[in-house]
């Protein structure tokens, strides 16, 4: 007999009882207005002394640790819903204090260091790359300086991404923050069925990732379709993501994955099967080139030019949405907020702050040390930073994945050229590029973590402007420590080694080098624009899509088992009974998310900590290398549709009960 379980309902809904989350508060309901878990009319601490020093210090533990992971994999781990699961513990179980909305405050500080950190080691080490010397200080002051812009441009669309938009963007990673703080304030069912989900999916990616019993990325070639693979990055998180955003915009990214590896890496192989040389941008015959050397080398910039024009389509479409958002911001300058009308749910920052730190911003970018970047260089990371901000925040709110990388490289492409075309050349055009770059970078990543954590005070009831001079403490506390990480990290590893490749910061360094020497293949990244296009035309959300083409497919193969398992109980389950099963599985998912990255934040540390002259996670490693060996790709398969099967279990077959 299947175990029972008391889910109750939402208040998001007109029929609902209690103050809660609506785990489906992506679904638009005609008529309903959103009621948050605090309140509008409740006042509760939240800037407080003790968040704001509890979140500096998570914000930069999760920074360093991103800064390592980002160098060695090329990826990053979300820290908001870890940064949460953090705070709640040292508020709730080592000071014995807190709120909600204050618990809020510590994880929206906190998670700052992870995306500052991502922006910084996809960019600056290409310099490193270079053999060029990198100051502490002015890494400081590109990552100070692109996390602020990038607060700066995201502060006036919130009421649009985040309040207007309650319906139709279900901003994943937030979602999933605000379900971790909920069931830890409640201590009830909720929090039971939340934290097993963390503590299976915790288990689970140490037994994976640190003691090395399957392998985590397993793929297979399909037999007669030369170079055609399905690849599998067996993660919980992924899985759990995949049923938070739910099945369209996960059978989006999959579809784009699966015309790159299914369609387009086969064709360059039968085209490629009677080539005599090189076809460039690849050193080598395509005969003689594997799938991801074909990726890499074809693919990836395909991509990369679709994720520009959805970049360049999504701005446009969003112009008039930024342009009414900056008129509502510059009235507040004019009239003010009247103390009678204001809602302490609806109260951000006054407009004219933010335009005043903008102008700040600029000048410190563009006249003085240490970046004295110049008026057309600092104009060009304005510029950039203000048009792929929006775009940013709005991939986070579709599918949690902020293609900053794509964004970057669309900067450096049109940076370098025109900095090329003023008479920039050689290693100075390279450098000049690239600090354009690793601001824009930066902005972007911070926006993207921003954008997760508004949805999540938004959900939850918070003052918005208080959040948002909490992203500005976050920064800066992550923006000092960030050049002593860098700093530490490269003169423990040799930066481009094999313990530290940093393949982000080379696709940077290779796409400005291939401008500044007139060596980038410009057909691939116009291919990629035109596929993206038609995407465009026949009504396939481009972004999404775009994403799913530029990254591999092992990334969109396990969400789309999530998504699959979220249509199921849409489809099946109505009414009460389809809420309390949402609401089950978004929780259990919550919880892999949280589990998953919480470990990948832990092993990052033994990463570094040697015992014996060896790191503690390479002597874990080893320990379960054989098993894994012995197990193949069928092993790590069977694993991950374990957890496929609790995931199923949770939301579709275990009995729930409604109020």
């Amino acid at each position: 007999m299947a175990e029972k379980i008391k889910v109750k309902k939402s208040i998001n809904k007109a029929s609902s009882k209690r103050k809660g989350l609506d785990p489906g508060a992506y679904e638009k309901i005609p008529g309903t207005e959103y009621k948050p878990y605090i309140p509008a009319s409740k006042i509760l601490p939240e800037l407080t002394l003790t968040s704001v020093v509890v979140g500096i210090l998570l914000s930069i533990v999760f920074g360093t640790a991103n800064a390592y992971l980002g160098l060695r994999l090329g990826q990053t781990v979300g820290a908001s819903v870890p940064a949460a699961v953090a705070s709640m513990a040292i508020l709730r179980g080592v000071l014995k204090r807190g709120n909600v909305l204050e618990n809020n405050m510590c994880q929206t500080i906190g998670s700052a260091g992870e995306s500052l950190a991502a922006g910084v080691i996809f960019t600056v080490p290409a310099l490193i790359v270079w053999g060029m010397e990198v100051s502490l200080i002015e890494v400081s002051a590109m990552a100070l300086a692109g996390g602020l812009l990038g607060i700066c441009f995201l502060l006036p669309l919130r009421r649009y991404l985040v309040v207007e938009e309650h319906g139709n963007l279900p901003f994943p990673d937030g979602t999933a923050c605000a379900e971790v703080i909920v069931a830890g304030e409640s201590g009830a069912e909720n929090a039971k069925l939340l934290f097993l989900g963390g503590g299976i999916s915790a288990l689970y990616a140490f037994l994976m990732k640190g003691l090395k019993l399957w392998h985590e990325e397993p793929e297979w070639a399909i037999p007669g379709f030369d170079g055609a693979v399905v690849g599998i990055e067996v993660y919980p998180s992924l899985l759990g993501l995949g049923f938070i955003m739910g099945p369209k915009i996960a059978g989006i990214m999959l579809s784009g994955a699966m015309l790159g590896w299914l369609g387009l890496i086969p064709l360059i192989k039968l085209i490629g099967a009677n080539a005599s040389a090189p076809l460039y941008p690849a050193s080598k015959v395509i005969t003689e080139m594997n799938h991801w050397e074909i990726w890499t080398s074809y693919i990836r910039y395909i991509g990369a030019g679709a994720v520009v024009f959805g970049g360049i389509w999504g701005f446009i479409k969003i112009m008039p949405v930024m342009i009414k958002s900056f008129t509502i911001g510059f009235s507040q300058i004019v009239k003010g907020n009247k103390k009678g009308e204001e809602i302490r749910t609806d109260n951000d920052m006054n407009m004219g702050i933010v335009l005043g730190m903008l102008a700040l911003i600029f000048v410190f970018i563009a006249f003085l040390p240490p970046l004295k970047l110049g008026l057309l260089r600092a104009s060009l990371v304005v510029l950039f930073s203000f048009f792929f901000v929006p775009v940013a925040a709005r991939m986070v709110g579709m599918t949690s994945n902020n293609p900053i990388s794509g964004m970057t490289i669309a900067t450096l492409l049109v940076t370098s050229l025109i900095l090329k075309g003023v008479g920039y050349e050689g290693e100075v055009g390279m450098v000049a590029a690239l600090s354009v770059g690793v601001i824009v970078c930066i902005a972007a990543g911070v926006t993207g973590d921003m954008s997760q954590d508004l949805k999540t005070g938004h959900l939850l009831g918070a003052t918005p402007k208080k959040q948002q001079l909490g992203e500005i403490i976050g920064t800066i506390a992550a923006a000092l420590a960030i050049g002593f990480v860098i700093k530490l990290l490269t003169t423990a590893y040799a930066i481009g080694s094999a313990e530290l490749p940093a393949p982000q910061a080379n696709l940077m360094s290779m796409v400005v080098k291939g401008v500044m020497t007139g060596s980038l293949p410009w057909n691939l990244i116009f291919i990629g624009m035109g596929i993206g296009a038609v995407a465009e035309v026949i009504g396939i959300p481009v972004l999404p899509f775009a994403v799913g083409l530029y990254l591999p497919i092992h990334l969109s193969t396990p969400a789309i088992f999530g998504g699959a398992i979220r249509g199921i109980v849409d489809k099946k389950f109505k009414g009460t009974e389809g809420e309390a099963r949402r609401e089950s599985g978004v929780l259990f998912s919550s919880g892999m998310v949280a589990g998953d990255a919480l470990m990948g934040v832990a092993l990052a540390v033994l990463a570094i900590t040697k015992v014996g002259g060896k790191p503690v996670a390479e002597i874990l490693g080893n320990l379960g290398h054989n098993i894994a060996n012995a197990g193949g790709s069928m092993l790590s398969l069977i694993m991950f549709l374990v957890m496929v099967g609790l995931l199923y279990y949770t939301a579709v077959i275990r009995k729930v009960e409604t109020d």
